[in-house]
């Protein structure tokens, strides 16, 4: 427990600069009572970013639960031997009774109030010093060497339970998933709880053309009509997709509405915002878990235009938040646990897409804001072993971790760059347009009445989307479905639509292998072309008011969707043109007759990188996320020059990303690390006071009564103030946060008899042989009226005292 204090004076080394400027303004702060300090009510999410609590327990609604005191107090009781003396010696008898917050600590000191920024300096300093005392007290005993090694060993054994905990989330998310999507279109008679593909396995009645039809799964129409064939058929079947599209969303946003309004959205904004620093409680909460996980399932099934990526994120960094809390070094710190979080989100990715180094690099490019190396290794041993859960679990029914495998049997060329980085200026212009109009669309919500009624606008977009999806089967299947038929590689064994071509007059126009040579295209590619130009239409408009609702909605899957409709489309352009032209000099001498040179799933592959990386800015990552997804490992360089190309146009119109442009929107506090600002003005330009200014609001090492500390804080707004030595003597020796000062009174008059207004407060002054970071103490005494004698808390004393010796 000394520890808590010895660190609890080293906080506020990053206020310290705001105390002599005057303080940071906060309208949490403005109430001169801790009563009027914010408790969580009763509907608050009870599960927060800053709960430091000593166990695992959900249903306290206090701010911060009892520290349990540990000894450590023998080594300052010369300080406060002496503090005690100076106590006696101001009220003339000494003190009457003395409460020891060693022994009977202050609930609330120390911790964080409701968005605001934690103090990184603090945290660390708090860490080393309580590693420190381990590290001593290890060579004293065997016990305490075990507890080191415990202690040492609990980070990897966190980052072992964070990943299976997702991994096995992630794996039970993609089942229900594809469970609900498949039940939009019919039923399983052998069980309810099998989807169309599971459902026809073990029939033997499939035929190698329809094996998606099978006796044993209906249609509704056929379980309502007992037909499914003809214009009633149609209607039925038609009818049904909208009721389960409008129920599942529906339940989505009722779910999110009533028990946790944080499940809604992508994460990824608020979870860059959070690992910056920041604190929002209830966002990475019980609640918030169970509900995001819920409802994920509800608003993918729905068919909704969304995915479930980037809430995967956000439910990898609740699973972390929540296990912090059985170990006591990242319960009680919040720069530690921001450390598990950034590795939490490298889990998110790794369970998203099967790509645990991608996962490790996008925490580290995208999200995260103080990344050790030690954490490198964590991040990566945790999505090492969500990875290896996922596969476990074998969600897809592949037997394979990644979501999109490809076998491309042709190699690229040197002249498809040209195309590659076409998809990669479509890419970044997509993104740019996307960007803006879903920004423009989202402040429209949240300045008109739409905003006021979200339950409304998701069933009528979920109404709006099945409508036009059903008819379409491109856009009537999910995402992923699309992806993966669009990255596909015509075989002969194919019955695709986007596989219609004609078919080979000989066996010499056949190439080697599986594949096929180049062919021309036959009315059933036509067609499919006609669908996928619709579909591209319909995500790009779709998309744009569909992401930002209040359901969980991720944003990779229809950025990779628009992105791969649109490559396929152009795949299937070049390879017609190739066929058609071979004796052009592009193509000469690389695209005989009979050979198959264009590949139209790889250009879907590269489009949707190249559209994914113009929403979201990302560069390496996402080659290396790609590449994982697909296992295409020889396609990099497409993969990198179209990625490029689309982060290069994209911003060339704005140079912020779709999660950088909501933190905005939404007013997070964000420093981003990627932006160089330019400051031109001078320091003597910002201090105070000036002449012109009231004095400086500081408390004093003595002379100051209760009554005048609470009336300084009653006039103004500041977080803390600077402790010096007199009015006459402006020499510092320590800062307080209003918080805690306003703790630390309204605690003695709770604890002591006589505190009142007239009563003094006093400080002990530093020496550099004793150490003045020892506790708060507050005793009561006789002299004329009762005294209080209150050594000022202040975590930045250290940083500050070490400057002024």
């Amino acid at each position: 427990m000394s520890q808590f204090w010895r660190s609890l004076y080293r906080k506020y080394a990053a206020d310290s600069f705001e105390g002599f400027a005057g303080g940071m303004e906060n309208p949490g702060y403005r109430t001169g009572s801790f009563d009027g300090l914010h408790h969580p009510s009763d509907d608050d999410d009870d599960e927060m970013v800053d709960i430091a609590g000593a166990t695992l327990d959900f249903t306290s609604t206090d701010d911060v639960p009892p520290l349990s005191s540990a000894g450590g107090f023998e080594e300052y009781s010369g300080a406060s031997s002496s503090s005690s003396s100076r106590a006696a010696g101001m009220n003339g008898t000494g003190p009457s009774k003395l409460v020891d917050p060693l022994e009977d600590p202050l609930p609330g000191v120390g911790t964080y109030e409701d968005f605001n920024t934690i103090d990184w300096v603090r945290e660390k300093s708090k860490d080393r010093d309580r590693h420190r005392e381990i590290t001593n007290k290890s060579k004293q005993s065997t016990v305490a060497l075990l507890h080191s090694i415990s202690d040492a060993f609990s980070g990897w054994l966190l980052m072992l339970l964070v990943g299976l905990m997702s991994g096995a989330l992630a794996g039970g998310i993609d089942i229900a998933a594809h469970w609900l999507t498949d039940m939009k279109g019919g039923v399983c008679l052998v069980g309810f709880w099998f989807n169309h593909e599971h459902c026809c396995w073990t029939s033997n009645e499939t035929t190698f053309q329809e094996r998606d039809q099978c006796p044993q799964w209906q249609t509704w129409a056929e379980l309502i009509t007992g037909t499914s064939e003809g214009a009633f058929a149609y209607i039925v079947n038609y009818l049904m997709y909208i009721f389960w599209a409008l129920l599942f969303a529906f339940l989505a946003v009722a779910l999110v509405r009533a028990f946790a309004p944080y499940a809604c959205g992508s994460g990824i904004p608020e979870i860059k915002t959070i690992l910056s620093g920041f604190i929002i409680r209830g966002y990475l909460g019980k609640w918030t878990l169970i509900i995001k996980t819920i409802t994920l399932v509800l608003a993918v099934s729905s068919g909704l235009s969304l995915g479930k990526e980037g809430p995967l994120v956000h439910v990898a960094c609740c699973c972390a938040n929540i296990l912090c809390h059985l170990f006591t070094k990242y319960r009680k710190n919040e720069a530690k646990r921001r450390e598990v979080l950034s590795a939490a989100a490298a889990v998110g990715v790794s369970v998203a897409f099967g790509a645990p180094i991608g996962g490790v690099l996008f925490s580290l490019e995208e999200v995260s804001y103080y990344f050790p190396l030690k954490t490198l290794w964590r991040s990566f041993f945790a999505a090492l072993v969500a990875a290896f859960t996922l596969r476990s679990i074998n969600p897809f029914g592949n037997s394979r971790l990644v979501l999109f495998y490809v076998e491309f049997h042709a190699p690229w060329h040197l002249v498809e760059l040209a195309p590659f980085v076409l998809l990669g200026i479509f890419g970044g212009l997509w993104g740019a347009l996307f960007i803006r109009a879903n920004i423009a669309w989202c402040r429209r919500r949240k300045t008109t009445r739409l905003g006021h009624y979200p339950v409304i606008e998701v069933l009528v977009v979920a109404a709006l989307t099945a409508v036009v999806a059903f008819p379409n089967s491109y856009t009537r299947m999910s995402g992923a479905e699309l992806i993966s038929e669009l990255f596909n590689d015509c075989s002969l064994l194919d019955s695709s639509q986007l596989c219609g071509y004609k078919q080979p007059t000989n066996v010499s126009e056949t190439a080697v292998g599986n594949s096929l040579a180049d062919r021309p295209a036959g009315p059933g590619l036509y067609t499919a072309l006609w669908q996928l130009s619709l579909a591209l239409l319909f995500k790009m408009m779709i998309t744009v008011i569909t992401f930002g609702m209040k359901v969980p909605s991720g944003l990779f899957i229809p950025s990779m969707a628009v992105g791969a409709i649109a490559g396929r489309l152009l795949g299937v352009g070049m390879e017609q043109l190739a066929y058609y032209n071979r004796d052009w000099f592009l193509f000469k001498g690389w695209c005989s007759a009979g050979a198959d040179c264009i590949t139209p799933g790889l250009y879907a592959m590269v489009g949707a990188a190249a559209c994914l990386g113009g929403v979201t800015r990302m560069t390496v990552s996402l080659v290396v996320i790609m590449f994982e997804l697909t296992g295409g490992l020889e396609y990099i360089v497409p993969l990198m020059a179209a990625t490029m190309t689309s982060k290069w146009v994209a911003d060339a119109f704005g140079r912020e990303g779709i999660y950088e442009a909501h933190i905005r929107l939404n007013g997070y506090p964000f420093l981003e690390p990627k932006e160089e600002f330019d400051h031109s003005s001078l320091a003597v330009d910002v201090m105070r006071p000036r002449r012109s200014d009231p004095a400086l609001a500081v408390l004093t090492q003595e002379g100051m009564t209760v009554g005048e500390v609470e009336a300084m804080v009653e006039s103004t707004h500041y977080s803390g103030f600077p402790v010096v030595v007199s009015q006459e003597s402006q020499r510092l020796v320590g800062f307080v946060l209003r918080r805690d000062l306003l703790i630390s009174i309204d605690n003695a008059r709770k604890r002591q008899e006589g505190v009142v207004k007239a009563s003094w407060t006093s400080a002990p002054s530093p020496s550099p042989t004793t150490r003045p970071w020892t506790s708060p103490w507050i005793s009561s005494g006789s002299w004329d009226s009762a005294s209080v004698w209150l050594h000022i808390t202040g975590g930045c004393w250290e940083s500050s005292l070490k400057r002024t010796y």
